[in-house]
Order: structure tokens, then sequence, then C-alpha cells
């Protein structure tokens, strides 16, 4: 139970710091005559991921069925998942956010992990909401969260390249290229 707090504790302290990065950003952004896009389901999604934690925290507390016994792979999953996030974030630098915001003439970044895959903050998050609840057991929390998560960027994801189109037309041959795996050659 001990290292489940500790976890936690660590999540939350993570998800508060990338909260304040993204403020930052936001300000700066917006400074820079950036467009805000899809505000009213950025409260369905903050709220579902705020409920993630409350939902995670309550039944691994209640349950107390403790680690799954695959746990070491596990957590190295989730630490690699932790690196890729830190790929994400590094890669857009002052363009990452956790909200659609978007800068007219800014070049659509094609580096890091979005050299490879359109979205991978989302593919990251998507494992996260699984190898979390499943390294502790949490499977009701797992499953409900897999659910809504898919809901949440079923709206999101379509919304965002609609957005980025809008803002700058030349986007749209690039959204629609296959990048899921890396290229091999030119």
């Amino acid at each position: 139970m001990t290292f489940f707090l500790v976890f936690f504790i660590f999540l939350i302290f993570q998800r508060l710091t990338e909260l304040l990065l993204a403020k930052k950003n936001e300000r700066r952004m917006k400074e820079l005559g950036a467009l805000e896009f899809g505000k009213l389901h950025y409260y369905f999604m903050t709220g579902m991921h705020s409920l993630f934690f409350a939902a995670l925290f309550a039944e691994v507390m209640i349950s107390r069925r403790g680690m799954n016994s695959l746990w070491v792979l596990l957590f190295t999953g989730f630490l690699l998942a932790q690196a890729a996030r830190v790929w994400v974030i590094s890669s857009l630098g002052q363009f990452w956010n956790t909200k659609i915001i978007i800068l007219p003439e800014a070049k659509l970044t094609t580096k890091g992990p979005y050299k490879f895959i359109k979205h991978p903050n989302y593919l990251i998050v998507t494992l996260e909401l699984l190898i979390i609840p499943f390294m502790f057991n949490a499977y009701l929390t797992m499953i409900i969260f897999a659910i809504l998560n898919a809901v949440i960027l079923s709206i999101r994801i379509p919304l965002e390249e609609r957005a980025l189109i809008l803002v700058d037309d030349h986007v749209e041959g690039h959204l629609h290229k296959n990048r899921f795996f890396p290229k091999l050659s030119k």
C-alpha cells in the first residue's frame, strides 16, 4: 500500500506540474495570436481525468487487492510511457498544451515522436489509463476509463485536426499521411 500511495502522489504532482506548464504555454501562445478550439469538450476531458484519479484511489483502497503479479513489467511500461511523455513535451516545446491551442502560421511539428505517429500523447495517455489500474488490480477503473477515454478521443482528435486545417490549409495533406510506423526509407 505504501508503494501505491507514493506512486499516486507522484502522479498527482506530475499532472499538476504539467497543468502549470500548459497554462504558461497557453499564455505565451495567446499573446502571439494563438486560437483556442474545443473549450466545451476540454471540461469533460479534465473531469474524466480527475475522476480517474478518484476512482483509482477509491478502488485500490477499498479492494486492497495489492499489486498485480506482473507489476514489474507494468511498472516498466509506465516508465517507458513517462519517457515518451517527456519526449512529446520536449518535441512540442512552447506549443505543448493540454488544450487545443493553435498558432496560425506555425509549422506542424514533425520531429520527435511526431515523425512516426500523429498523436503520440493520446497513445501515451491511453496506455497509462490501462497500465496504472492494471498494476494495482483496479479492473473496474481500468475498464470504465478506457471506455471514457475512447469516447473523449473520438471527439478530441477530429476536432484538433479540423482546427489545424481551419487555421492552416497546408496542414490537411500532412494530417492524412499515414504516420504510425517509422519511415524505413525515403
